[in-house]
């Protein structure tokens, strides 16, 4: 464990080096997400502004989705699309071979060789977001706490999904579409899953889980998240993650390195 520790940071201070030689990309990011932002605040602000609610959410609480929404973005841009993306481009590019003769777990490499500080606005949005509604709220400091769990379990989700999506190119070769097609199911997270119709409503819980990513989080925060949902956010967060690791020991089986 301390030498992945000690790999990991190799990897992501060599890749923090890299990508701020180009310091001006950060604020291209910044008023990116600050944009993005503005964006999803007015879209939200159209279902309240005659005095419209969803069923047990009210203007402060529905922020506090967005927040766990935009933490999500960040998370993504910092960690996810800097690496899985990439695992399409390496089976393409027949560079993948060159990952797996190294002596570490490929998955591990494939997750955390680089990362991007360009997500790091989104994730501070998020949190100003979170703490603002929580303010008028009046939340207690316990609550953010308990929806520390929840928000670590929806991440696990979000990663495995994604890993998952990126093994497939092993038989699929290009699959850009298919992860942009994950992102734009993500947007969903935006609003309270109350916001959809029934069916949408199931589809979102058990075929592509978006209420475990930002619902879920955002239910505890407030103090009325039901243990029985927690408890199931983080077996399928586990499960996920364990299926991630024996899909891509299967999806390898089926590689033909550009050597062979």
């Amino acid at each position: 464990m301390t030498r992945y520790i000690r790999i990991i940071f190799l990897f992501w201070t060599t890749s923090l080096s890299a990508e701020l030689e180009y310091r001006l990309n950060f604020l291209i990011a910044s008023l990116s997400s600050l944009a993005n932002l503005i964006g999803g605040l007015f879209s939200l602000f159209l279902f309240y502004r005659n005095g419209y609610t969803f069923a047990g959410w009210n203007w402060s609480q529905s922020l506090i989705v967005l927040g766990f929404f935009t933490l999500l973005q960040g998370f993504s841009a910092s960690f996810l699309i800097p690496n899985l993306n990439k695992i399409v481009e390496q089976v393409e590019k027949g560079t993948l071979d060159f990952v797996l003769l190294k002596p570490i777990n490929s998955q591990l490499w494939l997750s955390t060789r680089s990362i991007s500080p360009w997500g790091v606005p989104d994730l501070f949005f998020g949190l100003i977001i979170i703490i603002y509604a929580g303010g008028q709220l009046n939340l207690h400091p316990v609550n953010y706490l308990l929806s520390f769990l929840p928000i670590v379990f929806g991440i696990a989700i979000l990663y495995s999904l994604w890993f998952i999506l990126g093994a497939t190119s092993i038989w699929f070769v290009k699959i850009y579409n298919v992860t942009e097609v994950l992102r734009g199911f993500l947007e969903a997270g935006r609003y309270p899953l109350v916001a959809y119709p029934p069916l949408y409503r199931v589809f979102f819980t058990f075929i592509v889980p978006i209420v475990f990513l930002t619902t879920i989080p955002a239910e505890t925060l407030l103090g009325r998240g039901q243990p029985s949902w927690v408890l199931g956010s983080g077996l399928l967060a586990i499960a996920l993650l364990l299926f991630s690791r024996a899909f891509w020991a299967f999806a390898l089986k089926f590689y033909t390195s550009a050597s062979s």
